[in-house]
């Protein structure tokens, strides 16, 4: 005996819901996206044309796709015609892919975005699932799609960007000094500006319309000579001074493009050329990427971000200041060496009420014998605090000297205390 199975049997519509089991994940992405606010959706919202499709409903199907590694929008809209948990979730209604993608990258989404994090830390500490007491913060890098060979180097830039300004300016004094060209420039500085060799570009047109105009009136062999001879002259510097408006255009664009950066790549300018984990070639080659920062707590992800700075160091403090906007900061930081540094301690513990809990990049390197077994190593040396010198491994007194200052990259200022040994005179240890 068969149960029964008849296709051509019209059946009263039911509710998908009871087709679903009691755990089923699309019950909790039901859960987290009723728990966003409606003024967050609020900019979505048109008065004008046919009516919209709910942006809860987009945001579910899109949640519960990517639950289950499917991020096409073609494949999505597939799903909500196979899948009974996709067409529970958008209650039997079937938006087009093109509608999809078009909500995926709305405007609005950065918002809805920052606020689901928001709210998944909420529904997780009111779960149990998080206590919310720490955050553990790590990064990887993610290579763009973007060609690895369609690098622009900033040194390069400012290299090609110098010689052209100094050979744009020899040849403008160079017109003067020869008579070519009158003064156009009152206030000449160590480069010309996009707008002064535009000038001098139009400068130079006119001069030569001028010289062929002469030329056709001119009779005398060898003074039509000397014209030509001179419009040559113009015209050669007239195509150089094109070339040179459009090159330093180009490199003002290329470096408000790069910023504080030191490179960026043409067919991807957001990515930045760095060092990727997987060297296949093991010829340490710079790759474009995206340098991934994330924040999490018990394996779930609380905050993103993502920067163009390949190291980690350099990320942690707007990391933390992007956190504390949205969350605010827990108790603990808990970080890898990696994010080690005193600008970075000193940010934590001076700007923050946290505990930073981040090895020093030297840890692991104290921890084994042969660090500990070195005598030459400050670490290992007597130490006097009322004093305040150490004792070297020849037994002589290294006294406080002096404080010294030096300001990194950052502008962040380190202090440091400097010793001397009192008499380093014969020393059988110093070779």
């Amino acid at each position: 005996m068969y149960q029964n199975y008849t296709i051509n049997q019209l059946c009263l519509p039911i509710d998908l819901e009871i087709k679903l089991e009691e755990n089923d994940f699309a019950h909790a992405i039901v859960q987290f996206v009723d728990s966003i606010p409606d003024a967050v959706f609020l900019p979505y919202y048109q008065s004008m044309g046919r009516p919209q499709y709910h942006p809860r409903m987009l945001l579910s199907v899109i949640l519960c796709a990517y639950i289950q590694g499917v991020y096409s929008g073609r494949q999505i809209q597939n799903m909500l015609i196979d899948s009974i948990r996709m067409r529970y979730l958008s209650q039997d209604q079937i938006p087009n892919f093109r509608t999809i993608n078009r909500f995926r990258v709305h405007p609005i989404m950065n918002d809805i975005l920052d606020h689901s994090f928001i709210q998944f830390r909420e529904l997780l500490v009111q779960s149990g699932l998080i206590s919310g007491s720490a955050l553990y913060i790590d990064g990887t890098k993610i290579e763009a799609d973007a060609n690895k060979y369609s690098f622009v180097w900033k040194k390069s830039i400012l290299k090609y960007k110098d010689n052209l300004d100094q050979k744009a300016l020899e040849n403008y004094q160079q017109m003067v000094e020869t008579k070519i060209l009158p003064e156009l420039i009152d206030d000449l500085k160590d480069e010309l500006s996009i707008e002064e060799i535009e000038r001098i570009r139009q400068s130079l047109e006119e001069k030569e319309e001028q010289l062929i105009e002469a030329i056709d009136q001119t009779e005398t062999v060898e003074e039509r000579k000397l014209l030509r001879k001179e419009k040559s002259e113009v015209h050669k510097q007239k195509k150089q001074f094109d070339n040179f408006a459009q090159r330093k255009m180009r490199y003002e664009e290329q470096l408000v493009i790069m910023g504080v950066r030191n490179s960026f790549s043409k067919t991807d300018h957001d990515a930045t050329f760095m060092r990727m984990k997987e060297d296949h070639m093991l010829n340490g080659q710079l790759k474009p990427g995206y340098n991934i920062q994330l924040a999490t707590e018990n394996q779930f992800a609380l905050a993103y971000d993502c920067y163009p700075n390949p190291t980690d160091t350099r990320t942690f403090i707007p990391f933390l200041e992007k956190i504390e906007s949205k969350i605010g900061l827990p108790e603990n930081i808990v970080a890898d060496a990696g994010y080690a540094s005193e600008e970075n301690y000193c940010y934590v513990l001076d700007e923050t009420e946290s505990t930073p809990i981040i090895p020093h990049q030297g840890y692991l390197k104290e921890k084994k014998r042969a660090h500990k077994q070195n005598q030459f190593h400050r670490d290992n040396w007597p130490y006097n605090e009322l004093d305040d010198y150490y004792i070297c491994p020849n037994q002589k007194r290294v006294v406080f000297s002096h404080y010294s200052q030096r300001k990194d990259r950052n502008g962040f200022v380190r202090n440091f205390k400097i010793y001397e040994c009192e008499d380093c005179t014969g020393c059988p240890l110093r070779e």
